[in-house]
């Protein structure tokens, strides 16, 4: 039973990295493709860690993949926060 969830989650992190490379690659400007990326990064990320977390029991391999995760969101909202303050300051610039 646990090896189904833990597919699960897996397939269900890896679509949602699909939607945001769809998101990043159609969407019409910078705003919408930095949120549609880094929301769907975020989350097909947490899910896929998830998914891992269930399958390895090991305490020490969870908490190092949390570790990760938790080091991907915060660089996932900064590197975000910044190309959009550049982006909107060219913009005012003009």
């Amino acid at each position: 039973m646990i090896d189904i969830l833990s597919s699960a989650l897996l397939v269900s992190g890896l679509f949602f990295f699909l939607a945001g490379s769809i998101g990043l690659l159609r969407l019409p400007d910078l705003y919408s493709r930095l949120h549609a990326l880094t929301k769907a990064d975020n989350l097909g990320l947490g899910l896929l860690i998830t998914g891992l977390a269930m399958h390895y029991a090991e305490p020490l391999v969870v908490l190092t993949m949390l570790l990760v995760w938790l080091a991907v969101l915060a660089a996932s909202a900064a590197s975000a926060h910044l190309i959009a303050q550049h982006a909107r300051c060219r913009e005012t610039s003009s």
